[in-house]
């Protein structure tokens, strides 16, 4: 998820007399720098809710929570590893907002992969209504979150997802972002850390962890019940992983105090 924008350098190497000089890097066309990453936002966000959409409606009769852990996991951590040097692999709008808080990204990149994220969502979701059984569709709600159905059950869940989202943005900002600690692993750790947070949460909240992920589902479903807990929830959660990498745990260049 590496924000920090790599030149491209021309593909293959042309035949050349030794004592010419290499020709120097090709910087990124316009496209390349506006177009492209919301196009790859838009497509990534789109596969990984049409893969977990169809792994919680082919599941709904299944015990346990152990395939939608891995189906949602490990599709993060694919489409991290192949979209990252296009657009960072967010497809989730609390990374693509602590991101930016922490420096990873230009302010007018924002709104578009907002957008693009949220209608990735929807078209994940539409693509998993056309492929399933509309048995197997109308119980699982179409994916949507439904699993919370009273007022008791709001203060668990608003604080799993808060904690949960909290966790993998942290997860994001230290492997991708903060220099210090940047690693190559991290489409890995990010998978592992969605698998981790499905088994230990998803009885509490459905460990939603993207806004994204709700809003196609609630829309072709027409699901709504409870939906605004899956953005305040992960939202607030992506906001304190951000001001902890800003003030605590970032390198001298994020950290806004005791530099």
């Amino acid at each position: 998820m590496a924000d920090d924008r790599m030149e491209m350098g021309e593909v293959g190497t042309s035949l050349m007399s030794s004592d010419a000089k290499p020709s120097a890097a090709r910087p990124p066309n316009k496209f390349e720098r506006l177009f492209q990453p919301c196009l790859g936002e838009l497509v990534g966000t789109t596969f990984f809710v049409f893969i977990g959409c169809v792994s919680v409606i082919e599941n709904v009769d299944g015990p346990g929570r152990l395939q939608p852990a891995l189906v949602h996991g490990l599709a993060v951590a694919v489409m991290v590893a192949c979209m990252a040097e296009i657009s960072g692999s967010h497809f989730n709008p609390p990374f693509t907002l602590a991101i930016y808080l922490c420096g990873g990204m230009e302010m007018h990149m924002v709104a578009p992969y907002l957008a693009c994220q949220l209608i990735g969502g929807l078209l994940g979701a539409a693509m998993a209504k056309a492929m399933t059984s509309r048995e197997n569709y109308v119980k699982a709600h179409g994916a949507a979150f439904a699993l919370l159905q009273s007022d008791s059950q709001i203060g668990g869940a608003l604080i799993g997802e808060i904690a949960m989202t909290c966790l993998v943005t942290m997860v994001v900002l230290l492997g991708a972002v903060n220099t210090k600690t940047r690693s190559p692993l991290v489409p890995f750790m990010v998978g592992c850390t969605v698998i981790i947070n499905i088994l230990a949460g998803g009885d509490v909240s459905g460990t939603c962890l993207n806004p994204a992920r709700a809003f196609g589902p609630a829309i072709v479903s027409n699901y709504w019940i409870y939906h605004w807990v899956y953005w305040v929830g992960p939202i607030t959660g992506g906001l304190i992983a951000a001001a902890l990498v800003r003030l605590l745990l970032g390198d001298r260049k994020i950290r806004l105090i005791l530099k």
